[in-house]
């Protein structure tokens, strides 16, 4: 019988790329997510019943247990960039990450990925950076042999950063950065899940490896790329992190006044606070040359994704062509 993976978050940005790959390499692929419904999309990465969404939230004993069962690896990729709800820093990415691996280790699973982010740290102001510093620590205490990934920012087709920046320079002239000199080393999310499917497979050595892409570029040199890739000239206007923290207070407060009934993604205040660090990987810090893998460049992925965010669309090759063949 093939080996399974047990994939916690495997229907996210990053969990469902490892699921495509993990079923690639002929393993069954179990996709415990919150909202199993909602992942039926997974279910055509394989053969019939080869992938499989099964409920699960990462809080609870029980349920991370039952989608473990018969494993020989795990993953896991849950995160979030917002508190919402029980849904807390510490409930999800220092206990749900440390309940996975203690429970993994009790199974006796062979291998444990953990995704973890680059900035994670104890003794950060963000409980983002420090939530995920606390869940490595439970994850090694638990099973020390565990492959941890702390990713720059990940790009790829269902990104919310350079689709999210690109949508926003549709709507006007203007194009608002916080913390614009804030160098980021971005990596796509293919690079990040084959890292992945080298720590389920034994082929990447216990320990943490800092990924990033080729490219080391401020967050406004990183904005200048995405508008020349989709055709748009916009003036773009660095916010002061004290008007930035004032924006991100009101936003929160909204949040909180209707309990999560309107989530804020704009801006919060924890997101703030980490837009202050460089995110890049750390001098001699183990990465992608570790795990024999060539990382892509942004500008050979961009414009794979990025144009329907251009003025014509996917017309735009052929308005440029006829433009060419015009002055001819």
């Amino acid at each position: 019988m093939s080996k399974l993976v047990t994939i916690y978050g495997g229907s996210g940005f990053v969990g469902r790329y490892v699921a495509r790959r993990m079923a690639k390499e002929g393993w069954r692929v179990r996709v415990a997510v919150r909202r199993p419904n909602e992942a039926i999309f997974v279910r055509p990465y394989g053969v019939v019943g080869q992938v499989e969404p099964v409920l699960c939230n990462v809080r609870d004993d029980a349920s991370v247990r039952a989608a473990m069962i018969g494993a020989d690896a795990v993953v896991n990729c849950v995160g979030i960039l917002n508190a919402v709800g029980k849904n807390k820093f510490d409930a999800v990415q220092a206990e749900g990450a440390g309940r996975i691996a203690r429970l993994a280790a009790e199974q006796g699973v062979a291998h444990l990925v953990h995704v973890s982010a680059i900035g994670a740290d104890a003794a950060s102001a963000s409980d983002y950076a420090r939530s995920k510093a606390e869940g490595e620590a439970a994850v090694l205490a638990a099973f020390p042999s565990a492959v941890i990934l702390r990713p720059s920012v990940i790009f790829g087709n269902e990104d919310q950063f350079f689709n999210r920046f690109a949508s926003m320079a549709r709507m006007g002239p203007i194009l608002p950065l916080v913390g614009a000199a804030t160098r980021f080393q971005p990596v796509h999310v293919e690079d990040v899940a084959s890292a992945a499917v080298k720590g389920v497979l034994g082929q990447a050595a216990p320990g943490v490896y800092e990924l990033g892409g080729p490219d080391v570029a401020s967050f406004r040199d990183l904005m200048g790329e995405m508008l020349k890739v989709i055709g748009r000239r916009r003036l773009i206007l660095p916010v002061p992190f004290f008007v930035a923290r004032l924006m991100a207070f009101g936003f929160d407060a909204v949040q909180a006044l209707t309990l999560g009934l309107i989530e804020n993604k704009v801006l919060t205040g924890d997101q703030v606070k980490n837009l202050r660090h460089d995110n890049v990987v750390a001098p001699g810090a183990k990465g992608f040359a570790d795990l024999g893998i060539k990382p892509s460049a942004i500008v050979a992925v961009l414009p794979d994704y990025l144009w329907p965010f251009r003025p014509s669309g996917q017309y735009a090759a052929i308005k440029a062509s006829a433009k060419n063949l015009r002055k001819a």
